[in-house]
């Protein structure tokens, strides 16, 4: 089962979402802003992404800017602020298995279905 954790009003989603699609594998759509993530989903997540807290954060975000940009931020405190604030998580990001890709470009998505 491939989940994706989507939101419908972003392109890069929606592509990443149509290559899913288009894998015709079967697959859970999570829109992450309406089902929000807790913190420790988040850290399973980003076990599954290899990547650190700060790789997933959208930077250009204004709540980053305002609230957290040039603060000395540790891993738990910036898991933190994406559980608080979703809107501050990279997407898509697609899971198969125990493997995940963040959907940018959305031809990462497709190294991971192969």
């Amino acid at each position: 089962m491939i989940t994706i954790y989507h939101n419908p009003r972003c392109r890069k989603s929606r592509e990443g979402l149509a290559i899913v699609t288009a894998s015709n594998a079967p697959y859970e759509v999570v829109e992450y802003l309406k089902n929000e993530l807790s913190a420790s989903q988040i850290s399973g997540l980003l076990s599954k992404l290899d990547m650190s807290a700060i790789d997933l954060v959208r930077k250009g975000e204004t709540i980053w800017k305002e609230q957290y940009k040039g603060r000395q931020l540790s891993e738990q405190q910036i898991i933190e602020a994406m559980a608080t604030h979703p809107k501050l998580i990279e997407r898509p990001i697609v899971v198969k298995g125990d493997k995940a890709v963040v959907g940018r470009p959305p031809e990462n998505i497709a190294v991971l279905l192969d």
